[in-house]
C-alpha cells in the first residue's frame, strides 16, 4: 500500500482533476502495467513549455513501469480540433499532418524513454473503419450530449455554423481509448469533454473505462494567458539554450514556483526548501537560476546549461553584449529617422507606441548607453547595437 501511495503521490502532482480517483487506485493496486494513452493532433510542427506539462506526466508513469501510448492523430487533424473555437476549425491537408508528425516525433523523446514508448497513429485503425462501422460509432452519442459541450453550446446559441463533421471529432477521440484498451488518458482541462467521451465510447464497447486526468494549462511568460506561439508568450523546447535561459529569467518571482511544479522533475520537498529558502532571505533570482539550467540541460545538454548561464551574467549583470545578433539594414527617407520609427522597422519592438513607452521605461540602448529622448533621431550613414528590454539585440546600419 505504501508504494501505491507513493506512486499517487508522484501521479497526482500538479494535475488538475483525476476521475475517478479511487479508480486509478484500484488499477495501480493490480500490479499490473497500465496502459497510458495522449493524443496530439499535429497541427503545428513546434512543442513549447506548455504542451511538456503534460508529456513530463507521462514520462512519471514510465519511471513507474507503466506503458506509455503516444497517439499522434494524423486521421482526427484532418478533421480539426473544434475545441474551444468560436468557428468552424480550417482542417489540415494530408501533407501537413505528415510533415507535423515526424516533427513531434523528434521533439517528444527528449523527454520520454523512447524505449518505453508506443507511438501510434489514429488512422490506422480509422481508415479501416467501414461506413457502417462509422454509424455504429455516431449511433453511441446524442446531438444533446454534444451541445452540452461548451464551445458547441455557444455556437449553437449564438446561431453561428456547427459542421456536422466536427461532432465526429470527440467521438473518435473517445474511439481511439477503445482501439488502444487506454486504462488512463491524459489532457489538457481543455479537453476535458473529450476525455470523458472516451470513457463512455468504452462502456459501450464493453470495456472497462479509462481513468481521465486533466492538466492545468500553463501560464506564458506574461504569467496571465495560456502559454501560446500565437500569443507570443511561449518557449520553445526547441530554441537555442541563451534564449531559453533570458525567458524563464524573465517570469515573475511568483510563477516561477508554479513552473517549479509542472515543469521541474525535482521532488515537491526539494522545492518546498527552496520556497523556505527565499522566505529566510535567499535571493529568488538564485533559485531561479537553477530552474534554467535543469530545462536548459533537459533539451539541451548540463554544458549548454551552464555556458547559458554564464552568458547571462555577463550580459545582463556585467553589461556586456551577446557575441551573435541580428544584423540589419535600413534606408532612410530625408538622411535621418525617427528612433521609434527604426525600432519598429529593424522588428525590435510591436509599434511605435511601443517603442515610445519602452524608451520611457529606461528599457531602451544604444551600443550599451541608455537612451532617454524619446524624440531622437538616427543619422544615416550611422551604424549602432540596439537593445529594447533585456533580449532583443540588433546592430542596425542606417543609409
Amino acid at each position: 500500500m505504501a508504494v501505491q501511495q507513493e506512486s499517487m503521490d508522484i501521479i497526482t502532482r500538479g494535475t488538475e482533476e483525476i476521475l475517478l480517483e479511487k479508480d486509478l487506485l484500484e488499477k495501480l493496486s493490480s500490479g499490473k502495467p497500465l496502459r497510458i494513452k495522449a493524443g496530439f493532433d499535429p497541427t503545428a510542427p513546434d512543442l513549447h513549455l506548455g504542451h511538456t506539462v503534460l508529456i513530463n506526466k507521462l514520462r512519471q508513469f514510465q519511471d513507474l513501469g507503466h506503458e506509455v501510448m503516444f497517439l499522434i492523430g494524423d486521421f482526427t487533424g484532418m478533421i480539426g480540433d473544434p475545441t474551444g473555437k468560436s468557428a468552424t476549425r480550417p482542417a489540415l491537408t494530408r501533407d501537413q499532418v505528415i510533415d507535423n508528425a515526424r516533427s513531434y516525433e523528434q521533439q517528444i523523446f527528449k523527454i520520454l524513454d523512447p524505449e518505453k514508448t508506443l507511438v501510434m497513429f489514429n488512422s490506422s485503425w480509422m481508415n479501416e473503419m467501414s461506413p457502417a462501422g462509422l454509424i455504429e460509432l455516431m449511433a453511441k452519442h446524442t446531438v444533446a450530449r454534444m451541445l452540452e459541450r461548451d464551445d458547441f453550446s455557444k455556437r449553437y446559441k449564438s446561431g453561428q455554423s456547427i459542421s456536422i463533421h466536427e461532432f465526429l471529432y470527440p467521438l473518435i477521440q473517445g474511439y481511439d481509448s477503445v482501439a488502444m484498451k487506454a486504462d488512463v488518458e491524459l489532457g489538457g482541462t481543455d479537453q476535458k469533454f473529450n476525455l470523458l467521451v472516451g470513457r463512455q465510447m468504452q462502456e459501450a464497447y464493453g470495456q472497462k473505462p479509462q481513468t481521465v486526468i486533466t492538466m492545468p494549462l500553463l501560464e506564458g511568460l506574461d504569467g496571465v494567458q495560456k502559454m501560446s506561439k500565437s500569443l507570443g508568450n511561449y518557449i520553445g523546447i526547441d530554441e537555442p539554450a541563451d534564449e531559453m535561459f533570458g525567458k524563464i529569467m524573465s517570469i515573475s518571482d511568483e510563477l516561477m514556483w508554479r513552473y517549479f511544479e509542472l515543469l521541474s522533475f525535482r521532488p515537491m520537498s526539494e522545492i518546498d526548501k527552496f520556497k523556505q529558502d527565499v522566505e529566510q532571505g535567499t535571493n529568488p533570482r538564485d533559485i531561479k537560476f537553477l530552474l534554467c539550467e535543469e530545462i536548459i540541460e533537459r533539451f539541451h545538454d548540463r554544458e549548454a546549461a551552464i555556458k547559458a548561464r554564464e552568458n547571462f551574467i555577463a550580459r545582463f549583470q556585467k553589461g556586456a553584449m551577446p557575441d551573435e545578433m541580428p544584423e540589419i539594414e535600413l534606408q532612410s527617407d530625408n538622411g535621418n529617422i525617427a528612433i521609434a520609427n527604426l525600432l519598429k522597422d529593424a522588428g525590435l519592438v510591436k509599434s511605435t507606441s511601443d517603442a515610445m513607452r519602452m524608451i520611457k521605461q529606461g528599457a531602451v540602448k544604444i551600443d550599451g548607453e541608455k537612451l532617454e529622448d524619446s524624440k531622437f533621431s538616427v543619422q544615416a550613414g550611422s551604424e549602432h547595437v540596439y537593445q529594447v528590454g533585456k533580449r532583443r539585440f540588433a546592430r542596425i546600419k542606417l543609409s
